[in-house]
């Protein structure tokens, strides 16, 4: 069984044999155990400076789920007796992890220790950036105030929404700014990545199963559809899903029930639906890999995310917040980016959008020496322009001299390659050969003082 060596863990039980059993049977595994018979026993233990806690539902004194939110962000497993389904649902949607019934299965209970603490730790680095990186949405440009109305709009009307973006793009900001405005904001958020479950397993995390329903299940569980009852559930990537699975979440969209993996009897559930993809369901919906119902009944409302390099007007402004938030989190406040950084993060086409500009400022904090950033801090590649030339470009750029071409940097490729074709190109042909937008065309030739010299061509194009 996988787990992080020596996992720090917390138990929490009124009841001490049960606690030294419990003990006992964590510590053959290698976990490093502590114990409290109480909500404010547990407390006095700092419950933040451990991996996990498991604690009884009931206790002398405040019940186990108080300890959710005093802990968080640790995972709180919450054990009870009364195998109640019920106190269960409603553990989970206070935000407990996951239940285990008692009296508990050995073998069961170290699995779901163990899934917990992997969970967490390949988490861990998601974790950080959404604990320190700014909540809100940035941005002013136009194509963002676009987003922002929509939300606006559609957040109160609780309909179906689709997100659709490149990655990195910012879809689960989106998904909790529409929560955050809607009627279910006082109900549990469920986040779900659909990509990152095995799709063996995608069907009982997200619909539950009943005991004995397959090999392994020797406990019923509750799936995260019904642990978002009354709220809202977003799917990340669900482009990802399986067919099986999407039939039974149309069954969620058209009747409002579910059925558990193993289960005859069918629960309904009052859950809002947000899903995000950055794959094209229409196109997949032909070749026969995602069902086309289910994409009708997703696309009531669609939110379109604009790639980072369509919001020119934002980066910088993105990048001096998420600086700051890198040099917080490695004590190293007061750094700058050098104005050469500046200028190649303004013109870089950030092909992992807003994450990967995250990164490479994280990475530029690391390796300063200095206060200034410079551009070999970031360690971005620079753009070829093979990518984003065609045929006439890869022409012009035939026509300098090859010593010249040896030396030849990106700016005066660009500057040579308007030279030469602006008099049969328009404005919108130079940006697209040129792969970028007509703004970056019009700020380049400002820069570099390269005239127009088609003006009243560009105008009736």
């Amino acid at each position: 069984m996988i787990h992080t060596p020596m996992s720090r863990i917390l138990i929490v039980e009124d009841e001490a044999i049960i606690r030294s059993a419990l003990r006992r049977l964590l510590e053959r595994h290698d976990y490093q155990i502590s114990e409290a018979g109480s909500v404010e026993e547990a407390l006095s233990l700092d419950p933040r400076r451990f991996d996990l806690i498991i604690s009884d539902l009931r206790l002398p004194g405040p019940p186990g789920t108080e300890l959710i939110d005093a802990a968080d962000p640790v995972p709180v497993l919450i054990m009870t007796s009364y195998a109640s389904m019920r106190s269960a649902v409603e553990a989970l949607k206070q935000g407990a992890v996951d239940y285990i019934a008692k009296p508990f299965d050995h073998d069961e209970l170290i699995k779901t220790v163990a899934t917990t603490l992997q969970h967490a730790s390949t988490s861990q680095e998601t974790s950080v950036r959404s604990s320190t990186a700014p909540q809100e949405m940035i941005g002013d440009c136009p194509a963002m105030q676009i987003v922002y109305d929509r939300i606006r709009k559609t957040a109160p009307a609780d309909v179906t929404v689709l997100i659709q973006g490149e990655s990195g793009t910012g879809k689960e900001l989106v998904a909790r700014a529409l929560h955050r405005q809607s009627r279910r904001v006082n109900s549990p958020l469920i986040c779900v990545n659909c990509a990152a479950i095995p799709e063996t397993l995608i069907e009982s995390e997200l619909f539950g199963h009943e005991k004995g329903a397959f090999t392994g299940a020797s406990a019923a569980r509750t799936g995260l559809v019904e642990a978002a009852d009354g709220g809202t559930l977003f799917l990340d990537e669900i482009g990802e899903l399986p067919l099986d699975a999407q039939a039974r979440l149309l069954r969620v969209l058209q009747e409002g029930e579910i059925r558990k993996v193993g289960s005859v009897e069918t629960r309904h559930v009052n859950v809002r639906l947000i899903a995000a993809t950055h794959r094209d369901l229409h196109a997949l919906s032909r070749n026969g890999e995602f069902r086309l119902d289910l994409y009708y009944r997703l696309n009531v409302m669609q939110i379109d995310l604009p790639p980072l390099r369509e919001r020119e007007d934002d980066i910088l402004k993105i990048a001096d917040i998420l600086m700051d938030s890198a040099c917080r989190r490695h004590s190293r406040e007061g750094l700058k980016l050098s104005r050469a950084a500046r200028r190649e993060i303004r013109d870089y086409p950030w092909p992992g959008n807003v994450r990967e500009l995250e990164n490479a400022l994280e990475r530029g904090v690391i390796l300063a020496e200095s206060h200034l950033i410079h551009s070999e801090d970031l360690g971005l590649a620079a753009p070829k322009p093979s990518l984003t030339a065609s045929k006439p470009a890869a022409t012009a750029l035939h026509s300098v001299s090859k010593e010249a071409e040896e030396d030849l940097s990106l700016e005066d490729y660009f500057q040579h390659f308007v030279l030469e074709h602006q008099e049969q190109m328009s404005e919108t042909e130079l940006a697209q050969k040129l792969g970028v937008s007509r703004k970056c065309l019009w700020e380049r030739r400002q820069r570099l003082g390269i005239p127009r010299r088609k003006a009243s061509r560009s105008r009736t194009n």
